[in-house]
């Protein structure tokens, strides 16, 4: 059974750093790629980063390029988002999921995404 579980999250204030944790369980993780999402209350999930299979190839939402670094450990079946220089608008809850991959590179696509983790949340306030 797919599985994918988020952590990492939690309160921080702004200008500081968190990194969310995507560990998979119950498929190849090394043949999908995996995307990280935000929705904040009131509007729609939005795409943050993304990795493809093997960790060639990554991509980025603008508004979050420059601070935030996605990277992945297949052994450990684990994605990472490092989240640095965090502003008061990165507070959502975070998804990380996974897409079959069939091209060497990854997209900001919900649709693209067949499985999802539960989320965790991340507030950023002072």
């Amino acid at each position: 059974q797919l599985q994918l579980v988020e952590s990492g999250g939690g309160l921080v204030q702004p200008g500081g750093s968190l990194r969310l944790s995507c560990q998979a369980s119950g498929f190849t993780f090394d043949s999908y790629n995996i995307g990280w999402f935000r929705q904040a209350p009131g509007k729609e999930r939005e795409g943050v980063s993304c990795i493809s299979d093997s960790g060639g190839s990554t991509n980025y939402a603008g508004s979050v390029k420059g601070r935030f670094t996605i990277s992945r450990d297949n052994a450990k079946k684990t994605v990472y988002l490092q989240m640095n220089s965090l502003k008061p608008e990165d507070t959502a809850v975070y998804y990380c999921a996974a897409d079959l991959a069939f091209l060497k590179i990854c997209r900001l696509s919900l649709a693209d995404y067949e499985n999802w983790g539960q989320g965790t949340q991340v507030t950023v306030s002072s």
